[in-house]
C-alpha cells in the first residue's frame, strides 16, 4: 500500500494542487506571475490558466522530490520514473512557457508509450521481458506465460495512451478539469482494474505448476 501510494505521489500532488488552483484562481495567478515571469511567454498568465500551471510546476517537484528521496536513502532509480520526470520537465515546460494545457495532456501518453516501445524493442532486439525481469523474483511461469503477459502489458500501455487522447481532445476537449479528474481516478482504476485481472490469470499458472 505504502509503495503504491509512493508511485502516485506526483499524481495526488498533481491533482490536489489542480483543486486549489481551481478554488483560488486568483492567488495562483498572483503566485505563478510574481515568481515565473520570466519564464513565461508574454511574461504572464491569466487566472483561467493558473491552475494547470500550478499543478504542472508542483507535478515536476513531486517526481523530482520521489527520485531525490530515493537517492538519499541508496535505493535503485527505477527507469520508468527517469521517464517519467524527463517527460514531465519537457512538457510540463511547454506547458509552463506557453500556458497552453495541451502540452500537459500528451505528457501520459508519451510516458505509456515509451514503456510500451522499451518493451518491444527489449524484447524483439535484446531478447529481454521486461516484465519477467521485474517479476520473475516473485513468481514462477511458463515461459509462453511470459511471453504472452508481455504482449499484454504491451496492448495495454497502447491503449493506455490512447484513451488518455481521447479522453484529453475529444471527450473533454474544452474541460480540462474533467481531464484531470480522470488521469486521477479513471487512470488509477484502470491500472488497478488490470492488476487485479492480471492477478487472477497468473493464479491458474501458478495453481497448475503446484
Amino acid at each position: 500500500m505504502m509503495k503504491f501510494l509512493f508511485d502516485i505521489f506526483p499524481l495526488i500532488v498533481f491533482f490536489v494542487t489542480y483543486k486549489w488552483g481551481g478554488s483560488n484562481e486568483a492567488a495562483a495567478q498572483a503566485l505563478v506571475n510574481g515568481n515565473l515571469s520570466g519564464v513565461i511567454s508574454g511574461g504572464a498568465i491569466t487566472a483561467s490558466q493558473a491552475p494547470i500551471i500550478v499543478a504542472t510546476i508542483a507535478g515536476i517537484i513531486a517526481t523530482a522530490a520521489q527520485i531525490g528521496y530515493l537517492l538519499l536513502r541508496g535505493r535503485k532509480v527505477d527507469g520508468a520514473l527517469w521517464v517519467s520526470m524527463f517527460v514531465f520537465l519537457f512538457f510540463g515546460g511547454l506547458t509552463i512557457y506557453f500556458h497552453d494545457d495541451d502540452f500537459i495532456k500528451w505528457k501520459p501518453t508519451i510516458i505509456y508509450w515509451s514503456f510500451a516501445i522499451a518493451m518491444v524493442v527489449a524484447y524483439r532486439f535484446f531478447g529481454k521481458n521486461l516484465i519477467r525481469a521485474a517479476m520473475e523474483k516473485q513468481i514462477a511461469l511458463p515461459d509462453h506465460v511470459w511471453q504472452r503477459l508481455n504482449t499484454v502489458w504491451v496492448m495495454f500501455w497502447l491503449g493506455l495512451g490512447l484513451l488518455n487522447l481521447f479522453v484529453a481532445f475529444v471527450l473533454f476537449k474544452s474541460d480540462t478539469s474533467a481531464w484531470v479528474s480522470f488521469k486521477a481516478f479513471g487512470v488509477t482504476g484502470l491500472m488497478f482494474a488490470f492488476f487485479v485481472a492480471q492477478g487472477v490469470y497468473l493464479s491458474k499458472h501458478i495453481k497448475d505448476e503446484a
